[in-house]
Order: structure tokens, then sequence, then C-alpha cells
């Protein structure tokens, strides 16, 4: 049994140029869709997920599902360095109490405000962070009303700019002094401070949000999590940083997803239909050939798996070129609320390999489903009665 030539198909489509580029357009704007969704949903996961490290264990009241609403007494702080497979700088342990609130701040260049986080730290939080560098300025100084921005927001909102003042609370002016960034982590969408200062704004003596610290390796994470959760009577947890991260990623990943999968799958019906219609009309239009093709002794089946591979190929097509324009989603950077902390982030597209793949597969299925019923009746189609016709 021979098969049709694969020109035969790709000629077709050439001539057909009008509906062939309706078609394209409908599974290209599919395709972006989809890969643009799944490539914010990525940029979420991998942004939070910079901000942890394997080695770094975060304590929060248990029950929390985010430092926002936690909470641990001042004298706890020490306790919980102090406790075995913490790291040290000498004498030192490495770790601290750090405090975090959110506050609501005049955007720019749209109307409204948004939630921004604030994190109180101290002095000493590059040893705690070292992928923390300040690109401008300075750190802020201890106990002065002045912070530094991540650079995800600086000039995102009034007044977080590098030598601007804005209020963390009313009447509590703060200046900024400094930049940093951090590897694109979600920490470049924060505002830092010195921790007392926030604390006195918000009145929160005598307790911090969470504390961090430094473990002399990741597989000690075990034993100091035993310690920190064995007293029942204090109430505290224990996470691996990284851990913790990847759950504040969650709800808004699993929201872009669903509702970028929603999306595409209602553009998809419409763009399934359109191709459908176009293999309908160009089998209506190509009955002579058809017919042609089965007197010179081809199959039922190999016309239609010609129709297919002319269907997906139109599919692929489009599907190439909304990849190809999803690709360019790179260079754009949109605001989010994460859903754990309700505040503002600020996120890029990431593609991948496997994000591309996909959102061309999903082409491919689309051209296989448009196609399949017309290539049925192109192979049904009776020599005699064509060629009469």
């Amino acid at each position: 049994m021979s098969m049709i030539p694969l020109k035969y198909n790709l000629r077709s489509l050439l001539v057909r140029k009008t509906t062939t580029a309706a078609t394209a357009f409908g599974i290209a704007l599919v395709v972006w869709v989809l890969a643009s969704a799944f490539m914010l949903s990525e940029s979420v996961k991998r942004t939070m997920a910079n901000a942890g490290r394997a080695d770094v264990a975060i304590v929060m009241r248990k029950g929390s599902d985010a430092e926002l609403g936690s909470g641990v007494d001042d004298p706890q702080v020490g306790v919980i360095k102090s406790m075995p497979g913490v790291k040290r700088d000498g004498n030192e342990p490495i770790g601290q109490g750090e405090i975090v609130v959110v506050a609501a701040m005049e955007k720019l260049g749209t109307d409204g405000v948004s939630n921004v986080q604030l994190r109180g730290v101290d002095e000493k939080v590059e040893k705690l962070r070292p992928n923390v560098k300040v690109v401008r300025g300075r750190k802020p100084t201890p106990g002065a009303d002045e912070v530094m921005v991540g650079k995800a927001i600086e000039g995102r909102f009034k007044g977080v700019a590098m030598g601007q003042s804005f209020e963390i609370k009313k009447n509590r002016p703060v200046t900024v002094v400094g930049v940093f960034e951090d590897n694109g982590s979600s920490h470049e969408s924060e505002v830092w401070l010195d921790r007392d200062v926030l604390k006195t704004s918000f009145g929160r003596e005598g307790s911090v949000s969470s504390v961090r610290v430094v473990l002399e390796s990741p597989a000690a994470f075990d034993a100091f999590q035993a310690a920190v959760e064995q007293d029942k009577r204090v109430g505290l947890m224990a996470l691996r940083e990284t851990v913790y991260y990847e759950k504040q990623s969650q709800g808004t990943s699993i929201f872009i997803q669903v509702l970028g999968g929603l999306i595409a799958v209602f553009v998809a019906f419409g763009a399934i239909i359109g191709a459908a219609i176009t293999m309908y009309a160009s089998i209506a239009n190509r009955r002579r050939e058809i017919g042609t093709l089965r007197a010179l002794g081809f199959s039922r089946f190999g016309i239609l798996v010609s129709f297919l591979i002319e269907s997906t190929a139109l599919a692929l097509g489009g599907g190439i070129v909304g990849a190809v324009v999803s690709l360019g989603m790179g260079a754009v950077k949109v605001t989010m609320i994460n859903f754990a902390s309700w505040s503002e982030m600020v996120f890029t597209f990431e593609p991948t390999v496997p994000i591309i793949g996909s959102a061309l597969g999903f082409a491919v299925v689309m051209g296989i489903l448009g196609g399949f019923l017309p290539a049925i009746r192109a192979a049904g189609t009776s020599p005699l009665a064509a060629m009469k016709g």
C-alpha cells in the first residue's frame, strides 16, 4: 500500500492561504495562552524557591501557614538559636528573628493601592542570606527610619525609589537608602528595615514573626526539628526553608495554571471547530482530486492518514508560531498578589523546554481532533461519484 506524498498536503495548505492562516492563527493563540500561563506558573515557583535554602530552617508558631500569621516570643529566639545542628560563626549561632507585616501603598502608573511586604531584619542579615547584595546605596542604619527595597519593586510604588520617602504607617515616614537584589527571589518584592524600628511602628514589641537559622548541613534538619517540636508547651514548628517557600507558591501557581488552562480549553474548542470547518471545506472543493487518488489505487486508509497529516501540519505550524511568540513573554514583568502573604510580588515568564514541548503537543492534538472527522469523510469518498460530481 503506497502513501500519498507529503508535498501534496503541504501544497494544498499553501493554496488555501486565507483559511489556512485563519486556522493557524486560532491554534497559535491557544498555544500562546497555554504556554504563557505555564511559564508564569513556573516563574512563581522559581521566584519563591530562590528565596529558600536547603541548609536553612524556619521556625514559626504551630499551625501557621505563613510568617504573616505567626508569632514567636523574643525569649524563645535565643533558645532556638542554641539548639543542636545550628551553624556557628565562632561562638555565635547564625540566625535571627524576623518580623513580617504588610503595608498598603500607592501604586504608580495606576489608581489604587496594593499590599507590600515589610520585613524587619537585624544588621547581620548577610550572614543568614549571603546571596543578598546591595546594588545601589547602602544598608539601613540600625535604629534609623531607613529602608532598602528589593530591585523588583523599585519605582513601582510612590516613594519606593532611591533617595525618596514613603510612609510604612500613617505619620511614620522612612527614607530609601538602598536597593538590593537576591537572584530574582521573592525577597526582591519586599522592603527591608531594622527589626526594632518595624516592631515599634506596628506595636509588635516582645515577639517576632519567625526565626531563621543556618544549619551545619541539610542533614542536620531532622535533629533540629525534633528539638524544636518536642516541647509541646511552646507550640512551635520547624520547616526547611525550601519546603516553606514551596508551600507559599502553591496557591498562586495552581490558580494561574487552572485559569490559563480554562482559557486555553475554551479557545482550543473554537480552534478545533475552525480546523474542522477548514478541512471540510477543503474536502468539498477537492472531491475530484480525492476521487482521482482513489482511482489511482490509493486506499481509504492512505487518504485518511494523508488528511490527518494535513490537519496536523496545519496545527503544528500554528503551534510553532504561538510558541515563538510566547518566548517573547520572557521580557515581560507582571505583578500579582501572593495568596499566602496577600502582598504584591513581581514575576516574569520562565520558558522551559517541557512547557514549550507540552504546548506544541497540545497543538498536535487539536490538529488530530479537528481533522479526524473530515479525514473519515474524505476516505469514504466514492471514486465514481467524485468523478461524476
